[in-house]
């Protein structure tokens, strides 16, 4: 990841501060209501935001202190408190846990930016602070987008964190493409974003789908805004919640693209 450590932190910092805005108005039935992640409530995936900030957190402080991760029994108890929460106290809660995670963050100075080498406990080596908020804002700005389409069927990815989502999101289609989906089939197609522009290649492949350099002569074009790109990406491009500016040509099959890209 090529983010700096100062933009994922501002990024992290305005998402929030407008997800928990919004959400300290939600009563017992919008927590309860559907979000954008399928098998959760609105209320289970502010859990999982919340949980997953004092994860976070413990895994910054205990490498401050040179100390390995916590590891997975120390998470699933992080869990299964969040999980025995009321809605109303996962609401609450999540704010916190969040704000604390941020306020450590936020006191980092230039050196520790810098040299700080955090071990995540999933990764085969500690990451720089960079690349740990970067994972940190791709879970947040998905899942914040989660909350917030419930209320917005026209909600879209907050503007400041897309351009720095752009250099992580991709990276991780290895991960998110379910090329079993593809059968036999395979194309390569352009895609070209708005906001901020940019084209790349899709290959798709029943061994393997991966972004290329553009083709010269693709099978498909589609076109759309960057944030339902990255969206896409993450299986939250359904048809309510597709922008009308979104275009297709060819092989560029947004159906076999939802199947392919089903999320998280």
């Amino acid at each position: 990841m090529s983010n700096s450590a100062d933009a994922v932190i501002a990024a992290l910092r305005s998402g929030h501060d407008e997800l928990a805005a919004a959400v300290r108005g939600y009563g017992e039935k919008e927590l309860t209501g559907p979000s954008g992640a399928a098998d959760w409530d609105v209320s289970q995936v502010l859990s999982h935001l919340g949980s997953g900030a004092e994860i976070h957190l413990a895994a910054l402080d205990l490498s401050l202190e040179g100390k390995p991760n916590a590891g997975s029994d120390f998470n699933q108890g992080v869990w299964a408190r969040w999980n025995a929460m009321a809605p109303a106290d996962r609401a609450e809660g999540f704010e916190a846990a969040n704000d604390k995670l941020l306020e450590r963050y936020e006191s980092f100075d230039a050196q520790t930016r810098r040299e700080l080498r955090i071990d995540m406990g999933f990764l085969p080596a500690p990451v720089d602070v960079a690349t740990a908020a970067g994972f940190r804002l791709s879970e947040y700005a998905f899942h914040s987008w989660d909350v917030r389409v419930g209320a917005d069927p026209a909600a879209a990815l907050a503007p400041e964190a897309v351009p720095l989502l752009n250099t992580i999101t991709p990276g991780m289609l290895g991960w998110m493409a379910k090329t079993d989906r593809l059968g036999d089939r395979s194309a390569v197609l352009r895609v070209e974003t708005t906001g901020p522009d940019a084209v790349y290649g899709l290959r798709l492949s029943p061994e393997k789908v991966e972004l290329t350099d553009p083709p010269a002569k693709p099978d498909g074009v589609l076109r759309l805004p960057a944030e339902a790109w990255l969206r896409l990406l993450v299986g939250r491009l359904s048809p309510e919640h597709t922008p009308s500016s979104v275009e297709t040509s060819g092989a560029a099959d947004l159906d076999l693209l939802r199947d392919v890209f089903r999320g998280f």
